[in-house]
């Protein structure tokens, strides 16, 4: 077995449990791509059992903190199934669920979402790659399913020196899929849908605009970013009168308008523009429209700290023009799937976006993830997605 051995005073964080251990922590030691590898402290002692990962920035990413385990398929295996076990203890209200979320179940760099019938994965760090045959078998054994896709082609994969991979890994057959989501129904196309296909962590934020939209008697959303409307659906079942939807995919909006259909809405209720969320934003403002709603769920800005401070930028202005558009006592849900921008910070853009626009609001809610993409006490960076219901006043 091949180790690494690490510089003094580096091993705080395999201590604490933390997965990661960066190039600049590393003293001597490599092995080959996704490699399992002995983690070992300046002094020789055994920290973990970890992935090799020449070419990314974190370098080792842990396996297991026992010096007794072996990393085999029977660990995978054994693995797998701890991670599926612990969504039976969460309220999922879909048949469309994230099985496995990466390091907070113990899987560096591997997702795993299932959609009824069907599993959708990416593997996307040098461990799971290398042991992508075992995993795919121990992901069909432990649901008892046929089929497994392969969405590979994130961008995080470049960082691990992966060119990207997508298809059948078992299985075949059609990649369009429709799941059942509290009491409406979407529909999806794992192949060339965002992800793996859809937005599985919104599904309780989608949740709870419906409540909003249905306690306040809102009549009027706009749903920016609306990709295929999963909001639109949340705030049309909750009783608004007119939802306007924004979109710079055709594609995707025309799936959206699709699932007024497969829902039995009411089409005049909802109106769809393929634009720029800025500039309808602010022609709105020059028009003088008004909406008692308004999502924000714009793309990842700022994937990394890196790209924090262009990000904060580009939030703190769809952010303000959308205080300008609401009335008092309408609600803004806004939302940040970007890595590099922390909860504090994104209340801070948020709060900021108000003054600017001569506003201020009740923050009555903070929003995440749902619980099947969770984050631990040991791996904060699993909290990605993060949200403010604003009331305005």
């Amino acid at each position: 077995m091949k180790s690494i051995r690490l510089k003094e005073g580096k091993e705080r964080s395999l201590l604490r449990r933390h997965p990661w251990v960066f190039e600049s922590a590393i003293a001597k030691g490599g092995a080959d791509a996704g490699e399992t590898v002995r983690v070992e402290g300046h002094d020789g002692r055994f920290l973990c059992w970890a992935a090799f990962s020449p070419a990314s920035r974190i370098r080792v990413r842990a396996w297991s903190f026992d010096e007794a385990q072996r990393i085999d398929a029977a660990f995978f295996d054994t693995t797998v199934r701890r991670a599926i076990a612990a969504r039976t203890r969460f309220s999922i209200a879909s048949d469309g669920l994230r099985l496995v979320h990466g390091e907070s179940d113990g899987l560096p760099g591997l997702v795993v979402d299932r959609y009824g019938d069907t599993l959708v994965a990416q593997f996307l760090s040098a461990g799971v790659e290398r042991w992508k045959a075992v995993i795919t078998d121990a992901l069909l054994a432990a649901t008892g399913l046929a089929r497994l896709f392969e969405r590979s082609d994130a961008s995080a994969r470049q960082l691990e020196g992966l060119a990207p991979a997508t298809g059948w890994l078992r299985g075949e057959g059609s990649t369009e899929l429709t799941i059942a989501e509290h009491d409406w129904r979407l529909s999806l196309d794992v192949a060339t849908g965002h992800k793996t296909g859809f937005y599985l962590d919104q599904r309780d934020n989608r949740l709870r605009l419906r409540e909003v939209v249905q306690r306040l008697g809102l009549g009027s959303v706009l749903n920016c970013y609306c990709y295929t409307g999963g909001f639109t659906v949340a705030a049309l079942k909750g009783g608004a009168q007119a939802v306007t939807s924004i979109d710079s995919s055709g594609p995707a909006l025309a799936r959206a308008r699709a699932h007024l259909d497969l829902n039995g809405l009411d089409p005049a209720r909802a109106e769809f523009l393929d634009a720029d969320v800025n500039a309808s934003l602010r022609r709105f403002i020059e028009e003088g429209r008004r909406f008692d709603a308004i999502v924000l769920d714009p793309p990842k800005l700022a994937p990394t700290a890196a790209h924090a401070e262009r990000a904060a930028r580009a939030y703190k202005d769809i952010n303000r023009l959308a205080f300008k558009l609401l009335p008092p006592g309408g609600v803004l849900f806004t939302f940040s799937c970007s890595g590099g921008i922390s909860a504090d910070l994104f209340h801070k853009i948020v709060a900021s976006a108000a003054i600017d626009a001569g506003a201020d609001g009740f923050i009555t809610e903070r929003l995440g993830g749902a619980p099947d993409h969770p984050m631990t006490l040991i791996f904060p960076e699993g909290e990605y997605l993060k949200g403010l219901v604003v009331q305005t006043r």
